[in-house]
C-alpha cells in the first residue's frame, strides 16, 4: 500500500529483456536502505526488489504489468518516481494507493501558470470502463507516475490537475510534455462504490 507521496527520483541504469518480462535495473538515494523481497511503487506500479548490486537494485515487469503502463516505454538514462510502501504508523498524506495502475494516458496538454503548471491528459474510456469504476470526479483523487493528486475539470475522458513547484521539481512531472505517456491509477473508493452499484442492479 502506497500514499502517492513520492520520496525521490530513481534513473534507469539498464534494461534486460527476459520472455515476455523487463528487469529494470535503477540507482536511487535509498539503495542501501533496500532488501530483496520489499516493494517499492515506481511510476505508480508496485514492483518487487529481485537483485541488490553495489548502488544498484533490480525490479521486474512482466507482460500484464507492461501492457497497463508506462514501464514498457522506458529507456536507459531515464527518471522514474519512486516510493516504498507506507508506514502504517504515520500520517495518510496522499491518499490510498495499491500500486495496481489502472492504464496509461497521454498528456495533450501543459499550461504554465505563473507559479504552477496544469497538465491535461486523455484516456481510453468506455461504458464498460466506467462501469468498473475507471473514471474521475471533480476534485477527487487520481494517480499520475505514483504522485497522489487532485482532479481539475474531468470529462468523460480527459481530466487536468495542477503541480505546485516542489512536486514539478521533485518529480518526472518536469518532463512531461505533450505526447508524453503517464500511468494512472482510478480511485480504489470510486471502483468499490461502482462494483458495489453494478451488483445491486445486476
Amino acid at each position: 500500500m502506497f500514499s502517492g507521496i513520492i520520496e525521490s527520483m530513481a534513473r534507469v541504469v539498464a534494461i534486460e529483456h527476459e520472455q515476455d518480462n523487463v528487469h529494470l535495473t535503477l540507482t536511487c538515494p535509498f539503495v542501501e536502505e533496500l532488501s530483496i523481497d520489499q516493494s517499492i511503487a515506481h511510476n505508480g506500479v508496485c514492483l518487487t526488489v529481485v537483485r541488490l548490486e553495489g548502488n544498484t537494485y533490480t525490479v521486474t515487469a512482466m507482460r500484464e504489468t507492461l501492457e497497463r503502463s508506462n514501464l514498457g516505454l522506458l529507456k536507459v538514462g531515464d527518471e522514474v518516481n519512486v516510493e516504498r510502501s507506507m508506514l502504517m504508523n504515520g500520517r495518510l498524506d496522499g491518499h490510498i494507493v495499491q500500486g495496481h495502475v489502472d492504464q496509461t494516458a497521454v498528456c495533450i496538454a501543459v499550461e504554465d501558470q505563473q507559479g504552477s503548471h496544469q497538465y491535461t491528459f486523455k484516456y481510453e474510456s468506455s461504458k464498460e470502463m466506467v462501469k468498473h469504476g475507471y473514471f474521475t470526479v471533480d476534485k477527487g483523487s487520481v494517480t499520475v507516475n505514483g504522485v497522489s493528486l487532485t482532479v481539475c475539470r474531468p470529462t468523460a475522458d480527459t481530466f487536468q490537475v495542477c503541480i505546485i513547484p516542489y512536486t514539478f521539481d521533485n518529480t518526472n512531472f518536469h518532463a512531461i510534455k505533450e505526447g508524453t505517456v503517464v500511468n494512472i491509477e482510478f480511485d480504489i473508493i470510486g471502483k468499490y462504490i461502482a462494483r458495489m452499484h453494478e451488483i445491486q442492479n445486476q
